[in-house]
């Protein structure tokens, strides 16, 4: 009966369920905003830092992370990057067409329950912003059981923005401090002129005593972690989101192992001082 048990429980990671597209909208040039829901009224829970597997008939199928709170029930929403066949795929696709979903899969996710008391710092880069807002409207939506809330924000250019509404309602909140920068500017940009490493002295001590979750591209991660080093922040409160490795999404492929680590399973979300065997990792 065990074994039975399991063999219907792996079964169920490669059946895609389906959702359907209720809304839409371009962010910027490459990133498409989607907000899916079930058709049956099936419970979807998940824990920031999970990716799901959107599948397109016919086309292929592509890990993504969820970019909404779990607070938010009845749909859940996505960030697609238009890249190859499966995510042009998804960009085509119109109001009330379907896609396969499977998922949530990660078991390393941001540490909701560890964190809490705990003073929070997220630093992103570009489309790292979308997994972290996951984490970060849970905060708002459960603020009393979070310490101080920092988020920093680096952008090549104003063009690359996306969710600007939210983040101007952040900016505009005084239970969150948010930073923003971007690599070039424009005579409109008031802000910050720079890569995201140049936020961090401002926040020093903000960092000090906080747990710092990074995500955004592979190049970011060096020269952050050498900012955080040099602010004397501890590894083991440092978490680095490394889902730009994943594909199947279940440990079979490979595409995402480093050392003993596979990233869809063990991952997406890492502590640093975790990768300390992994050093490729980063």
């Amino acid at each position: 009966m065990a074994i039975c048990q399991r063999c219907a429980a792996e079964k169920d990671i490669y059946l895609p369920r389906l959702v359907t597209l209720e809304k839409k909208r371009l962010m910027n040039p490459t990133e498409m905003y989607i907000r899916l829901s079930f058709d049956e009224s099936e419970p979807f829970d998940f824990i920031p830092g999970q990716f799901v597997e959107v599948s397109v008939a016919g086309i292929g199928e592509a890990p993504i992370t969820v970019s909404s709170s779990p607070t938010q029930k009845g749909y859940f929403e996505l960030v697609v990057r238009r890249i190859g066949n499966v995510t042009n795929a998804i960009h085509r696709l119109r109001i009330g067409d379907k896609v396969g979903i499977r998922g949530p899969f990660g078991q390393g996710t941001y540490p909701t329950e560890e964190a809490k008391g705990r003073n929070i710092v997220f630093i992103c880069g570009g489309i790292g912003l979308v997994p972290q807002r996951s984490f970060v409207n849970y905060i708002l939506d459960n603020r009393a059981d979070y310490g101080e809330l920092t988020v920093i924000l680096g952008t090549k250019c104003m063009a690359q923005r996306f969710f600007h509404s939210e983040l101007d309602a952040w900016s505009h909140r005084n239970d969150i401090k948010f930073m923003e920068t971007v690599d070039e500017a424009n005579d409109c940009w008031l802000g910050n002129v720079g890569v995201v490493t140049t936020l961090i002295p401002k926040i020093e001590a903000e960092l000090r005593s906080a747990l710092v979750f990074i995500c955004g591209p592979p190049i970011m991660y060096k020269f952050v972690l050498l900012a955080l080093n040099e602010a004397k922040v501890p590894h083991e409160n440092i978490f680095l989101n490394l889902e730009r490795k994943m594909k199947c999404g279940a440990g079979k492929c490979g595409h995402c192992q480093i050392n003993n680590f596979y990233v869809c399973i063990d991952g997406p979300v890492f502590r640093f001082s975790d990768l300390s065997i992994a050093p490729e990792a980063i």
